[in-house]
Order: structure tokens, then C-alpha cells, then sequence
């Protein structure tokens, strides 16, 4: 089996098993979040198509934290302005996350990748088709999202994700998770070799 073949299989067991061990761990949490979303917004799921490997298509899941009205673009071209207290501390404690670990075992996406993007975001899917980014499986967390590099600046984020494209293994993958777990901000991308 090649190294490239080992770290994949590798690194796919390990999305599932961390991902259902999660979902195990923090399901007093989704409950609450379910009942939560659908008493403030009358529904729990915020339902968004996403751009995953190779340009294919996948709907992306997560609490909502947004009124149903809320059009669907960006974060960053979002008024969050009147985002209420709830909206707020999902956010910020990235809870509204969780349902992605279902995006993980599905295989729509893995722990560690490039975040996916909008299909509207088309500056960044053409970086991402033209630097090879966008044969990676998506990830939730990544070297943008730990450098605090959003989607508004898309050569940064391609940057990265391609530094993380070049050296993903078995190794560097559980670094990120390590990393985002403990909310470590590297001062440069190349500390995490």
C-alpha cells in the first residue's frame, strides 16, 4: 500500500471514528440545540449548498443561528448587526458546527481541509480548480480558519489551503485537529510542520 493510500485510509477511519465519538459525547448538546433552534427560529438546521471535491455539489449542515429569512450568501456579506444573543454565542463557541460531524461520516467531508465554500464564491473555486486545491475533500477545520483568514480574501485562503494540500498526512492532520481543539493560533503556517 503507498504512503499516499495508507494516510487516506488512515485518515478516513479516523473521521469516522472521531466524528461518531463526538456526536456520542456531545448529544446532550445536540438535543438541546434541536429544541433550542426550533423554539427561536422554528427550525433547528440551517441547510446550505456547498462546494465540495472536484466542484461536486453537497448540502452542508448547521445549527442554525439566523433567521429563516436570512439570504444565503457568505458570512462575511451577512448584517450581523441584529444577530441575536443566541445567534451570537453559537458562533462564537462554533457549536453551530456540530451537524457537520454528519457531513464527515458521510463523506462529504473530512475533520481536517480546505473549508468549503459557496458555489456563488467564484473567485475562490477558481483559485481552487486553477492551484489543485479543489481535489481536496473539504474540511472543518484547516490552517485558514486557525489563521483567522476568511473567505473575503481568497488568494490568503488558497494559500493555505494549498501549504495544507502539500503537506497533509497522517501526522499534520491530527496537528490541525490538536491545534483547533485547544484553539491554537500559529504565528506562521509553517510552525505546524
Amino acid at each position: 500500500m503507498g504512503k499516499f493510500l495508507f494516510n487516506s485510509v488512515v485518515m478516513r477511519v479516523m473521521d469516522i471514528v472521531i466524528s461518531l465519538l463526538m456526536i456520542a459525547i456531545t448529544s446532550p448538546v445536540f438535543l438541546c440545540l434541536i429544541v433550542a433552534g426550533t423554539i427561536k427560529f422554528g427550525s433547528p438546521l440551517f441547510l446550505q449548498r456547498r462546494v465540495g471535491t472536484n466542484k461536486s455539489v453537497f448540502t452542508l449542515y448547521k445549527f442554525r443561528s439566523l433567521p429563516l429569512s436570512t439570504p444565503s450568501v457568505p458570512t462575511h456579506e451577512l448584517n450581523l448587526s441584529s444577530i441575536s444573543s443566541y445567534g451570537r454565542a453559537l458562533r462564537k463557541s462554533k457549536l453551530d458546527e456540530l451537524p457537520q460531524l454528519v457531513n464527515v461520516i458521510n463523506g462529504q467531508m473530512s475533520l481536517v481541509g480546505p473549508r468549503p465554500c459557496l458555489p456563488s464564491q467564484t473567485e475562490l473555486v477558481r483559485l481552487r480548480e486553477v492551484s489543485g486545491v479543489i481535489v481536496s475533500k473539504p474540511g472543518i477545520a484547516g490552517l485558514a480558519q486557525l489563521h483567522n483568514i476568511h473567505m473575503e480574501h481568497p488568494e490568503k485562503v488558497v494559500e493555505l489551503d494549498r501549504q495544507m494540500q502539500s503537506e497533509m498526512g497522517v501526522g499534520f492532520y491530527l496537528k490541525i485537529l490538536l491545534a483547533t481543539g485547544f484553539k491554537l493560533l500559529s504565528p506562521k503556517p509553517k510552525e505546524l510542520k
